[in-house]
């Protein structure tokens, strides 16, 4: 089951002793509500992404980019894999969106990401709004 959270600006709103990777989610969503605050909304995703780079350079942070996962389907490894915009420190999957709105084929999508990827935490990370938006995502 998935866990889904709207970011809000105070941590009390929700509860979050039981979250997990929290300081790392707390970190990198520091790095995107900068970007955000510097760059505010309207770019496209890759101009977020290379902001997200030159900041997890910067911090020294241990993260690929556009890290390629192979799909398996019953006794074969599919020809197309998936690309994923970030995974820090082989643990939490970055999706960098650009949109209105997150819907709910993100998530679906998303999900199957995890699935691939073997990873149990991914973040939807959406700059395309007035302020920065983020769900977790939990396999």
């Amino acid at each position: 089951m998935s866990e889904l959270l709207k970011f809000e600006e105070s941590e009390s709103l929700y509860k979050t002793s039981n979250l997990i990777f929290k300081e790392e989610v707390f970190n990198i969503v520091g790095i995107c509500m900068e970007i955000h605050r510097i760059l505010g909304k309207g770019f496209h995703e890759v101009v977020y992404k290379d902001a997200m780079e030159y900041e997890f350079k910067q911090k020294k942070m241990n993260y690929s980019r556009e890290e390629k996962f192979k799909i398996h389907y019953k006794d074969i490894v599919l020809p197309r894999s998936y690309n994923a915009d970030f995974v820090y420190d082989n643990k939490i999957i970055l999706e960098i969106k650009a949109k209105s709105n997150v819907i709910d084929t993100h998530f679906k999508q998303t999900l199957n990401y995890l699935a691939a990827a073997k990873i149990k935490l991914a973040l939807i990370i959406n700059f395309g709004e007035d302020s920065l938006k983020f769900k977790r995502i939990i396999l």
